[in-house]
């Protein structure tokens, strides 16, 4: 199963070391900073899972972090929660207009975080969960390591199932190359761009079944995208 990344977003240094230990102690992989402008790099060199953001924060403000993160197509589909003094509603309302998926006022238990994490990494990331993932016929189980279309195991070699798992988690989305070798190879591979294609190859003959049809799409000039059929 995969290690959920968090990056948190935190000026009160005594909160965030909380948050940090209890999210660290339930297997999260957490990331800390204090800093709006740290916290935009962070999330472009290694985008996360989840992101838990303070509205008032040092250097750039979390209400325009959480915009900024919306208009980059690496952290568009990242879920974000902010964090907050602020109780009015109009607060409350700006912070999901610009993209925050969900809001906690302060105070707050950390518990109750812990349970609104896990229920949108439930959501929007299954395979975290340990959950079975599926994008139209094709259906991975994580826990199991195993991949089936139309009910068929398919036999599908470490990379490819990672591709796969990537692809199912994003469908529809287009990624580059690049993108791909961050996600599947690690950020900072030395992988040329052109194993990507290779793969990609090997993985559509994995997934191929009798009568069915290629659910991975070339993007000219763009990468790939996963189209569920």
């Amino acid at each position: 199963m995969s290690t959920p990344k968090l990056l948190l977003v935190e000026d009160d240094i005594a909160l965030a070391e909380l948050l940090e230990y209890r999210f660290e102690s339930e297997g999260y992989d957490v990331r800390v900073t204090a800093d709006g402008d740290d916290a935009l790099m962070m999330a472009s060199e290694d985008a996360p899972d989840l992101v838990i953001l303070d509205w008032m924060i040092e250097g750039t403000s979390g209400i325009e972090v959480c915009r900024r993160l919306r208009r980059d197509k690496a952290t568009a589909h990242v879920p974000i929660i902010m964090l907050t003094a602020r109780e009015a509603e109009d607060d409350r309302v700006r912070g999901l207009e610009t993209g925050a998926d969900d809001y906690l006022t302060k105070p707050f238990s950390p518990r109750e975080l812990l349970a609104r994490v896990a229920a949108v990494l439930r959501r929007v990331r299954p395979a975290l969960a340990g959950e079975t993932i599926e994008a139209g016929d094709l259906r991975l189980d994580p826990v199991a390591h195993r991949v089936e279309r139309r009910g068929r195991q398919l036999q599908i070699g470490p990379t490819e199932y990672r591709l796969i798992k990537f692809f199912m988690e994003h469908p529809r989305r287009v990624f580059s190359r690049g993108q791909l070798l961050d996600a599947v190879w690690g950020t900072g591979s030395e992988i040329e761009e052109r194993t990507v294609d290779v793969h990609i190859r090997r993985l559509r003959k994995a997934i191929t079944v009798e009568n069915t049809r290629d659910p991975i799409r070339t993007v000219r000039s763009a990468g790939y995208a996963l189209e569920p059929v």
